[in-house]
């Protein structure tokens, strides 16, 4: 398969299939080479991740949109299913535009629109982008959020960003879903266990090869690996030696190698614990891209 243009080559296939479970196929990569960036069709993007081993994706909505398109097209394409929700940083625009609770009535109806929706997020706190002003509409969103989860028996997706603690406290007092997924885990070894010990997986994303992401690779050295998931955050978070430009589904493979070597587990074993531990996570097995 050719390249697309201005995508990074493909690497390497893996000796096995895994799961990418959380991209955004609906997202263009900023690009100053492209007016209004890059985005490869979805089918495109699906039979070159298949081509690698990356056979299945979980697509995540952030907003109602982007929900309503993640429904649709796990509807119409066996290997993907859908996450639903409004992402933190939403949360705080709808409030002030008296609009939350509407939206998060939309979420918990999509979340139960059928098996091909396997999960609720990315929901959970962002305390980077959202200042103190907004946290108590991020606070009430979320926890919405773990109530739709639970009502629906989806997989709960968490988006953490520099709130560890107040993520804990809000699934500690709603009580965690079934099945708990740390989006793109961005904590050191001790949250990890903290994480762990509330029955979460831990999904790594291309951050983990980054050189200034030893925290990162010492909280993957003390998952277990039944509880190890890997993502793209596709387009966003490229995995090195391609950090700084476009992310897509393909590229999972440098990250589950790299990854490989941070833990100690050969390749074909990490392979096949990502792709049971996704199985698991989200409910069960879904169709295999070829």
């Amino acid at each position: 398969m050719t390249q697309t243009a201005g995508w990074p080559d493909a690497p390497e296939a893996l000796p096995l299939p895994v799961v990418d479970n959380h991209c955004h196929l609906d997202h263009r990569a900023h690009s100053r080479a492209v007016e209004g960036g890059l985005l490869i069709p979805v089918d495109e993007a699906l039979d070159r991740a298949a081509a690698v081993g990356v056979t299945r994706v979980v697509q995540v909505g952030c907003d109602l949109e982007g929900s309503r398109w993640a429904v649709e097209t796990a509807r119409t394409h066996d290997s993907v299913v859908a996450a639903v929700a409004l992402h933190p940083n939403e949360a705080p625009l709808l409030a002030e535009a008296g609009r939350l609770d509407d939206a998060l009535a939309e979420i918990d109806r999509l979340a139960g629109a059928g098996d091909h929706v396997r999960a609720v997020g990315e929901t959970g706190l962002d305390y980077f982008r959202t200042g103190e002003d907004g946290r108590d509409a991020q606070h009430v969103s979320f926890r919405e959020h773990v109530r739709i989860a639970k009502r629906h028996g989806k997989t709960l997706v968490i988006h953490d960003r520099e709130a560890h603690d107040d993520v804990l406290a809000v699934l500690d007092a709603e009580g965690v879903p079934d099945r708990t997924v740390m989006h793109c885990f961005s904590g050191d070894a001790d949250f990890a266990r903290e994480c762990l010990d509330r029955g979460a997986y831990l999904s790594f994303a291309g951050t983990v090869t980054f050189k200034n992401a030893e925290n990162l690779r010492e909280a993957l050295r003390v998952t277990p690996i039944d509880r190890i998931l890997v993502e793209t955050d596709a387009p966003f978070l490229t995995p090195s030696p391609h950090r700084g430009q476009p992310n897509a589904s393909f590229l999972i493979p440098l990250t589950v190698r790299f990854m490989a070597g941070v833990a100690g587990i050969s390749v074909d074993d990490l392979c096949r614990a990502i792709d049971a531990n996704t199985s698991r996570a989200f409910g069960g097995p879904w169709a295999h891209r070829t």
